[in-house]
Order: C-alpha cells, then sequence, then structure tokens
C-alpha cells in the first residue's frame, strides 16, 4: 500500500522504492512521530473532527505500536516507504476503518517537518549536556593543575609561558560559544508546523496552537509555504555541530602532539589510547586523532545540504528527505566524540615538570625584557629592537641569554631576574590573561558561568509531551 494508490494506476517500481525509500534511516523518528500522531488526533478531536471513542481508539492504537516499537516486535513490511507510512499502516490494522482517520488534516510534508523538530530539539539538548561534562572535566583538570605552566605557543612555535589551567579553560570558553549556539538554535527550531498541511493549510476546523501547545512547542508556524519547506534548524544544527567538531578537532590535535615523544606533555591513559597491529612499542592517541578526523566528515554534512537547500523553490521538495542522514550522523558522532574526549582528558597524565622545563627557556621571557624597558621610558618599538638583537645575538655566538641582558647598559642584573625560571608567567596580570592572579579570577567566572548554562540547557530541555494515553 502507498498513500498515494488512489491517483496513480500502477504499482511502483520497485527501483523507485529502492531509491525513495528513507525507512532504513528515519525510523529513528519513529517516538517522535507517535507523539505528533498522538497531538494531531487530540486536535481532531477537540475540532470535531473526530469523536472521543474514535480518537479513544487511535490513541489505543499509537499505544500498541510503541509497545511494539519498543520491544522490537513491530513488523515493518515492503511497503513502508517511511516511518510515517509504517506508523499509519500498523494503526490502520489495529483501528480498523477507524485507522484511515489518522491521517486527516494532515500531510506527510508538515508531519516530518513536526517529527524532526521534536527530535533536533531533544538530542541538540542532549549534546549540551554532554558540552557541559566535558567543560566540568576541563574547569576540574584546570583547579587540579595549580600553578603548573607550559609553553604558550604561536605558530606552533614557543611564544610565552602560560599556566596549563589557563589553557585548558581556552578550550571551555570555545565550548561556552558551542553551547550557546545549541541553546539559540533549539530556541529558534522550537515551532510547530503542524496544521500546515502540504503546503496551504485545512479547510477543516484545525487547531495549530492546541497541537503546538501539546507537544511542548513555543508557538505554530506563520506560514505554512515556510513551515513545510524550512529546513534553517538543520542547517544551523549542522553548523553548530560542525565548529563543535573543529573545537574538539583542536583539542585532538595538541593531545596528539603532546602525547609524542618529542612534546612529552602527557601520557594517555591505557584505557583511552590504541595499540598497533604490528608494532609492538605503540600507543597511539586514536581517540584524539578520530575527534580530529571526524570534523572533516561534520564539515562535508553541512557543505552538501547547504548546496541542496540552494537549489529548492517552495514549498516542500523531495529533496528535503537529504536532511536526515548528515543531521542523524552528525548528531551520532558529535556525541560519541565528546563522551570519549571527556573520558581521555578526564584520565590522562599530565608532565608538569616536562611543560615547565620546554616553558623555562629565557627566550620565553623576551617580551618581559622589552616591557620591562618600557616601563622604564623607552619606546616600545625600540625596546623590542633592544631585546630582539639580544635574542639573535645569544643565538649565533651561543652566548646565554642572561650574560648579555646583564652585560647591556639599558638592562643590567635586575632585568636579569626576569629569566629566571617560572617568573615570566606571574607577571601576566592583565584581566583574562596567563598569570595567577587573572586565573584564578577566570576560574570563578567559568564555574558561573557553568552554573549559568546548566539552568539555561535545564529550561530549554522542554519536559516530554503529554504521552498518546491522554494522560
Amino acid at each position: 500500500m502507498t498513500l498515494w494508490e488512489g491517483r496513480l494506476g500502477a504499482a511502483t517500481a520497485d527501483e523507485v522504492m529502492a531509491f525513495t525509500a528513507s525507512l532504513h534511516f528515519d525510523r529513528r523518528l519513529a517516538a517522535d512521530d507517535l507523539v505528533g500522531s498522538a497531538a494531531h488526533v487530540r486536535g481532531l478531536a477537540r475540532g470535531g473532527i473526530l469523536t472521543g471513542a474514535e480518537a479513544g481508539i487511535l490513541l489505543a492504537a499509537l499505544d500498541r505500536v510503541g509497545e511494539e516499537l519498543a520491544a522490537g516486535s513491530f513488523a515493518f513490511k515492503a511497503g513502508d516507504e517511511d516511518i510515517h507510512t509504517a506508523v499509519e499502516r500498523r494503526v490502520t490494522e489495529i483501528a480498523g476503518d477507524v485507522g484511515a482517520k489518522l491521517h486527516t488534516g494532515r500531510s506527510r510534508n508538515d508531519q516530518v517537518a513536526t517529527d524532526l523538530r521534536l527530535y533536533t530539539r531533544r538530542e541538540l539538548t542532549e549534546v549540551a549536556r554532554r558540552v557541559l561534562d566535558l567543560q566540568e572535566v576541563l574547569l576540574s583538570r584546570a583547579v587540579e593543575a595549580g600553578d603548573s605552566y607550559l609553553p604558550g605557543y604561536t605558530h606552533l612555535q614557543r611564544a610565552q609561558p602560560v599556566l596549563l589551567a589557563h589553557h585548558l579553560l581556552a578550550h571551555g570558553w570555545a565550548l561556552a560559544r558551542d553551547l550557546d549556539r545549541l541553546v539559540h538554535t533549539v530556541d529558534r527550531l522550537n515551532i510547530s508546523p503542524l496544521g500546515a498541511g502540504a503546503l496551504a493549510g485545512s479547510s477543516l476546523p484545525l487547531d495549530p496552537d492546541f497541537v503546538a501547545e501539546e507537544l511542548g512547542f513555543a508557538g505554530r508556524f506563520e506560514n505554512s509555504l515556510d513551515a513545510v519547506s524550512d529546513r534553517d534548524f538543520v542547517a544551523e544544527a549542522l553548523f553548530d555541530l560542525s565548529l563543535l567538531a573543529v573545537h574538539l578537532s583542536r583539542i585532538g590535535e595538541e593531545l596528539a602532539l603532546w602525547s609524542t615523544e618529542e612534546f612529552g606533555f602527557v601520557t594517555l591513559d591505557d584505557a583511552y589510547a590504541t595499540g598497533s597491529s604490528m608494532l609492538p612499542q605503540k600507543k597511539n592517541p586514536d581517540v584524539a586523532e578520530l575527534a580530529r578526523g571526524k570534523a572533516g566528515r561534520l564539515i562535508g554534512h553541512l557543505a552538501g545540504f547547504l548546496a541542496t537547500l540552494k537549489g529548492l523553490p517552495l514549498a516542500y521538495n523531495r529533496d528535503l528527505q537529504e536532511d536526515k542522514e548528515p543531521l542523524f550522523d552528525s548528531l551520532d558522532q558529535t556525541g560519541r566524540a565528546l563522551l570519549a574526549t571527556a573520558g581521555m582528558i578526564a584520565t590522562l597524565a599530565f608532565d608538569t615538570d616536562r611543560m615547565q622545563a620546554a616553558a623555562d627557556g629565557s627566550a620565553g621571557a623576551a617580551v618581559d625584557l622589552a616591557e620591562w624597558l618600557t616601563e622604564r621610558g623607552m619606546p616600545f618599538r625600540q625596546a623590542h629592537a633592544v631585546v630582539g638583537s639580544l635574542v639573535r645575538d645569544s643565538l649565533e655566538r651561543h652566548v646565554p641569554l642572561a650574560e648579555l641582558v646583564q652585560s647591556h647598559p639599558a638592562l643590567g642584573l635586575e632585568a636579569v631576574g626576569l629569566l629566571e625560571p617560572g617568573v615570566a608567567v606571574t607577571r601576566r596580570t592583565t584581566p583574562g590573561g596567563a598569570g595567577p592572579q587573572a586565573v584564578a579570577a577566570q576560574l570563578d567566572r567559568f564555574r558561573h558561568r557553568l552554573e549559568v548554562d546548566v539552568e539555561r540547557v535545564d529550561r530549554v530541555d522542554q519536559p516530554p509531551p503529554r504521552g498518546t494515553d491522554g494522560a
């Protein structure tokens, strides 16, 4: 059975069904389809389109379908093109002729748009919770790091020493922006399309505001053409997940580097590393590398879906079926990456002695020498040139920088103290900087931000819509 058999005289060709069927991936929308259908039934009863008895039969049938799906006993059939067809077919088998009234006043166009919004709202909220979990891990490791420091890098060259806590929180703040985007995307998608029909609404006495409230949406659509064709929320979700994946990739890249013998800044826990099938000595950072690698996959999903959208006129086009697989995969991969990355960071061991030894090279305090001269009246550009020439002279002549600083008439013995191990990192005093006082304040601000964001996620995480029994 197809949903359009009255119009077309010939059975749909097997090749067409194979090409157009979406059941193999959209069946994960089953719970949302049942919830949306139940709200639709209650709306039909509210409008007098269904009797109370008919609505009860349909709601009971939807409940039974839900039980069968949960138990794994639901029997899909060859004609089930998608999850919507499968559910309606089974409801009709259970409810008899009343089942044929389930789709009254509804199109698969507004049905699938509703299902996908319900699904995306829930899944993005779960991703946001996992982002919070990773931020908590970063905060915990930052507190644990205390006054440990390491080289800060630009261009992958050692630049200035920074507290390890500062470095970890840099990733935490990037994730805070990711969470902010996820919350706002959920806010924007929280609009019900149900009642838009195929594209123009219905002549039946439907109440889209009622079903929107039933489903926990903030409101209903304003324009039926826009409602059935809008996939901005999918594109936004794909962007949010892609940029989140880019941030996870950056973490992965650093830990892949830091775990090498050349850096030696961290040792990965055995539970979050792999070995080699050939080389017995190997311990590989596969979690870090896959966090890095999967970012490209998610970026591809975003670019591909935007290309799909750009060629579509109003209103619904079957091309929009291509919204689900990239979204589903992006949600799956990001969720797994967040869990694995959080575990990897929570269990790794920092070699703070090696980090600090790498940061204690005298050249790391070069800017402190220049700023010391600036504080004493020398223009910064001139001070930069003075110190730069001393660094070059130290490297070319293989003379310790401290010796050259001590003998320079504008510097001297007092300035040599800036080159002592651990001194430079304590001189970063500006708000948001990498020094001890600034980082202590930053830790407090980050804790507060986490508390606020937990509350924000709790607010967008709507309570489950009322069940199919109408309770």
